[in-house]
């Protein structure tokens, strides 16, 4: 908690201690973590911050799709089907499709819309097709969560959108990436498209380092106010995968430049032998430089105003409405 100077904002300085504990444990005092993995050989080669709880925003989605992929292998669904849009589904807010409550999407255009477009309304949709209610595979992907060894994640919705009860880690959210890579090989290539079209409109990847980074080919951004801008990044070269994740940027920019740098930085660890050398991990990684201010975020901030638990609704990962009257502000 933040030091207050001056006699005169002592009872302002009570005030926000008093929110703050009233928001315990919601409040997350940061927002920074990363972790990046040599996904052959599951060796971590560089972690901050790895274990400590954050909001997930839509990396959430990566689970979504990993119980759907689960779903499409067993044929309890198949691509071709058309999945029904609730009412509760058509309600959720942007970054969405707009589905109206009545119509249908099939099962690889909501992949495709949950991948580019991150899509809230999608992912309702494909959870109560899956759960029966959106809350009920919440259940189920915790479940799925721990089987898969993610002990710190619990979630409460399909989507990421704002809910203080739904935490991750970045060392689980690494986990998810290997799983996704090691289970569903055959669907993982949805996570390279670079653009979705859709009732005339066409949506691009926000996963700007599909274009801009070599070997780059997957997997999943997140935005919320709560969450700062997040990604979950995995590059191929040489025969070589590494899986690099970061939550809490300042910007999407920023966090795109950090996540390129730790990606950089993860194959100059390795020797001539395309091996991992322990060393030149230890300078590659002493040579990055921290996000600016990681840790500014003393309280889960909404909309510009302190995160209410009692209301978790309002902002959407990706672009919320704001957002998408104004892009320059979002991915």
């Amino acid at each position: 908690m933040a030091i207050f100077a001056g006699g005169k904002n002592i009872r302002a300085a009570l005030g926000a201690a008093v929110m703050l504990i009233a928001l315990a444990p919601a409040a997350i005092a940061e927002k920074y973590a990363s972790i990046v993995v040599d996904a052959d050989t599951n060796e971590v080669l560089h972690a901050r911050h790895a274990d400590e709880p954050r909001y997930p925003a839509s990396l959430t989605k990566a689970m979504t799709l990993y119980m759907l992929f689960d779903s499409l292998k067993s044929g309890e669904v198949t691509l071709n089907e058309r999945l029904y849009v609730s009412r509760h589904a058509a309600s959720q807010p942007p970054s969405a499709l707009r589905l109206k409550a009545g119509s249908t999407i099939s099962v690889k255009d909501a992949i495709e819309a949950l991948v580019t477009k991150s899509a809230n309304d999608v992912a309702a949709v494909v959870g109560e097709r899956l759960g029966g209610t959106e809350s009920r595979f919440a259940t189920l992907m915790t479940a799925k969560a721990k089987s898969l060894g993610m002990n710190n994640t619990t979630f409460r919705n399909a989507s990421g959108l704002p809910d203080t009860r739904q935490l991750s880690t970045a060392r689980d959210m690494a986990i998810l990436a290997e799983r996704l890579l090691e289970d569903h090989a055959d669907y993982y290539h949805y996570f390279s498209r670079a653009s979705f079209s859709w009732g005339g409109r066409t949506y691009k990847n926000h996963n700007n380092l599909l274009a801009s980074v070599a070997g780059v080919d997957g997997i999943k951004t997140g935005y919320t106010r709560a969450s700062g801008f997040n990604l979950m990044a995995s590059a191929k070269r040489s025969d070589r995968r590494v899986i690099a994740v970061m939550f809490g940027g300042s910007t999407a920019k920023s966090r795109d430049a950090h996540v390129t740098d730790l990606i950089e930085a993860a194959y100059n660890s390795f020797d001539e032998n395309n091996e991992a050398d322990e060393l030149k991990a230890s300078y590659a990684f002493s040579a990055l430089q921290s996000p600016i201010d990681p840790d500014g975020a003393a309280l889960p901030m909404l909309n510009g105003q302190v995160y209410n638990a009692n209301n978790p609704r309002g902002e959407g990962d990706e672009s919320g409405t704001f957002e998408e009257l104004v892009p320059a502000l979002a991915e």
